[in-house]
């Protein structure tokens, strides 16, 4: 029994020495490096850059809608009319405008005006009709051409910019035209004027095929036959006033189509319809931005033209392609006339 106790100690000596042993050598030896671990990193996808910031001031379309009930009334007689220019000089001044009444004999005009930093670069005329006809709210006719025109007075009012700019609410348009050709039979409203910009009925779209009819004698083809562009309509002799609303729009915009009319819509009358036609016949460029009125609209002139009719969308994109050309145009110098050829 003592022999075998004796034979397991020497074993364990014997264990103890070779393995202390081992443990030396093993540590005057190069010890190979551990491979190293790499973690797997899925490779990033290249990063599209920021867009571009843009300057341009946005529009409110609580704002826009705001105006529109504000004015959800028939602006037809003396009184609504009055009633009318009312609240729009009102919110003129709050917006640090001083607005003026230019009377003529059948009705009022409102004019305002932010003069430019360069005397010689012109000025820019933004308008819009406030009358309706009788037993039409006119919340399309023309409750958006006046909202827009209160949003570029909110919005562009204190910007420095070459170019002056105007406002101008037409009345009696419905009468047939009466305050814009007032207007314009004054020389001293067209002098220095580079380009106007008349709005009349921006915030109604329809989608279904067929939903879009066009005057005859359309001298371009059409985009669509459904009611989801933005028609802006001006004078061949004046082509680039008319192509600055071709400017890239963002995808969520109604598409423009822009409408060069020769000889002043001698061949087209129903392109004369609006307040931009009295400066066509003196001389001055001017296009009329419109949704096309009664060849989209069934509630033009009819008591259904109520807000809740507005395609809020559609009315949101139109306002800001109006703010953006207005301020892209208010930022030139160069002659909004057609170039004549050599």
């Amino acid at each position: 029994m003592q022999k075998r106790i004796w034979l397991v100690l020497l074993v364990l000596v014997v264990v103890v020495i070779v393995g202390s042993r081992s443990i030396a050598f093993n540590s005057f030896l190069p010890q190979a490096a551990a491979p190293e671990i790499v973690e797997q990193v899925p490779a990033k996808e290249a990063q599209p850059k920021p867009p571009i910031q843009d300057n341009t001031p946005q529009v409110s379309l609580e704002n826009l809608l705001a105006h529109i009930e504000k004015l959800n009334f028939q602006r037809h007689t003396t009184a609504e009319r009055s009633r009318t220019r009312t609240y729009i000089t009102s919110e003129l001044k709050k917006s640090g405008w001083k607005p003026q009444l230019e009377k003529f004999t059948e009705g009022v005009n409102i004019f305002a005006e932010r003069l430019g930093t360069d005397k010689t670069a012109g000025t820019i005329l933004v308008g819009a009709h406030y009358d309706t006809v009788a037993a039409s709210p006119g919340a399309d006719d023309n409750g958006t051409g006046v909202a827009v025109l209160l949003e570029i007075a909110r919005l562009l009012g204190s910007q420095q910019t070459p170019r002056t700019l105007q406002l101008i609410f037409f009345d009696k348009e419905e009468a047939g035209l009466l305050g814009s050709k007032a207007f314009a039979a004054q020389a001293k409203r067209l002098k220095n004027l580079s380009g106007v910009i008349v709005m009349d009925m921006v915030g109604y779209a329809c989608y279904t095929p067929g939903c879009q009819q066009y005057p005859p004698g359309l001298p371009v083809t059409p985009p669509s036959d459904k009611g989801d562009f933005l028609a802006v309509v001006g004078d061949t002799e004046h082509l680039p006033l008319l192509s600055a609303f071709q400017n890239p729009q963002p995808a969520n915009f109604p598409a423009v189509l822009t409408v060069p009319i020769p000889l002043k819509g001698l061949l087209t009358p129903d392109t004369l319809r609006s307040d931009h036609a009295p400066f066509w016949y003196q001389g001055v460029g001017a296009v009329l931005v419109t949704d096309t009125a009664n060849l989209r609209s069934p509630h033009y002139h009819q008591p259904s033209d109520q807000p809740s009719t507005i395609e809020r969308s559609f009315f949101a994109g139109a306002a800001q392609i109006v703010v953006n050309t207005t301020s892209a145009l208010l930022a030139k110098h160069e002659s909004l006339a057609t170039p004549i050829a050599p």
